[in-house]
Parts: structure tokens; sequence; C-alpha cells
């Protein structure tokens, strides 16, 4: 059993030290811009990269803005996961198709001041894949955070979080602790912490 769980964390930590810190800093970067101009965060994501998708809205609507949330500045993100609305998503998909289920929602809100924020371990999934060119096509940056071989969305993103495992079970821990660096960062940079506000 203890080799077993060694083994599995050790996998883990060692995927967490292949991700690009570049490309968190892109993503960092990307999303900065957003905030600063008053534009909207898009989330999306299927299964499991689903409730990442979900959890990480929170986290940048609430989180960063700390227990006192409601005194801290008056400039908040915008997050929205397109993942939690089941009424809509059930909607396209039952009348045009399950891989029009982000696209669609997208229509309705994407300005050329948004990000969007994709999250596919294989990066191949045919509604987040619409999604991201829909995106590119308004010009509005991609963040994707991928696995496996990086599929599709690897190479429509504007900044790649790339995973480079084959098992689920690793791919999502580490895009999980990935949101939270991030976030993290945003929570000291609303705050003058020096290492957050230094350059790229």
């Amino acid at each position: 059993m203890k080799k077993y769980i060694n083994s599995f964390l050790n996998e883990v930590n060692g995927n967490i030290g292949k991700v690009s810190w570049t490309d968190v800093a892109k993503s960092i970067k990307i999303l900065t811009t957003v905030y600063e101009h008053g534009g909207r965060v898009h989330l999306i994501g299927n299964g499991g990269s689903s409730s990442i998708a979900s959890h990480w809205a929170n986290d940048l609507n609430k989180t960063v803005l700390g227990h006192a949330g409601h005194n801290n500045p008056s400039r908040r993100f915008q997050a929205i996961a397109l993942t939690d609305n089941i009424p809509v998503m059930t909607a396209w998909a039952n009348d045009v198709g399950y891989e029009h289920v982000f696209s669609e929602q997208l229509k309705n809100f994407i300005q050329d001041i948004d990000a969007l924020i994709a999250i596919s371990s294989s990066g191949n999934s045919p509604n987040i894949i619409k999604a991201a060119e829909f995106a590119k096509s308004y010009f509005v940056p991609v963040i994707g955070l991928v696995g496996f071989e990086g599929g599709k969305l690897k190479e429509l993103a504007d900044a790649a979080i790339h995973v480079p495992s084959k098992k689920y079970t690793i791919v999502e821990p580490v895009h999980s602790a990935v949101t939270h660096l991030i976030t993290a960062y945003f929570y000291d940079w609303l705050r003058g912490n020096q290492e957050a506000t230094v350059g790229f």
C-alpha cells in the first residue's frame, strides 16, 4: 500500500515539474489583461474537467477576494463556467448536438476583451475545439489546460498548460494544482505582494 501511494504521489509531482512555467506566466498575463479591461473569463470542460472549470470560476470570483470579499476591490473577476447551466447545455445538446454546447453559449456573451479557459485532457473533445475556434474567430485569447499529447487544443491555445501524462488520474490533479497556483497568484497580486507584482 505504501509503495502504491508513494508511486502515485511521485508521478503527480513529476508531472507538475513538466508543466511549462512560461505558459503559466502567459496565462496569468492573459487573465491580468482581462481583469484590467473588465472582460469576462469563460471556462469549459467535460467530465472531471468540467468540475475543474466550475471550481476555478468560484476561485476567480470569490477566493481571490479573501474572506472579506465584500470589502475588497471594486473591480472583480467576472468568471463564468459554461458547464454550470445544465438546462442550457441540455437544450443545445438535445436540439443541435453536444459538440455545440459551449460554442453556442459563447455566442451569447463573448466580447473581444474576454478570455476562454478550455480544459481537456485529450485536447480533442469536439465541443471544446468548436468553442476554442469560435473564440479565436473573435480574437479572444484561449488558455488551454491539456494532457496526453495535447491534441488540437494545444495548437489552438495562446497559452497551453500541458501535462504530458496519458492518465486522467494524473492530468486532472496537476491541472487542479495549476488553477490553485494562479488563484494564489491573483490573491497576492491584489494585495500588492512584491513577488506577484514583479514583471514577467
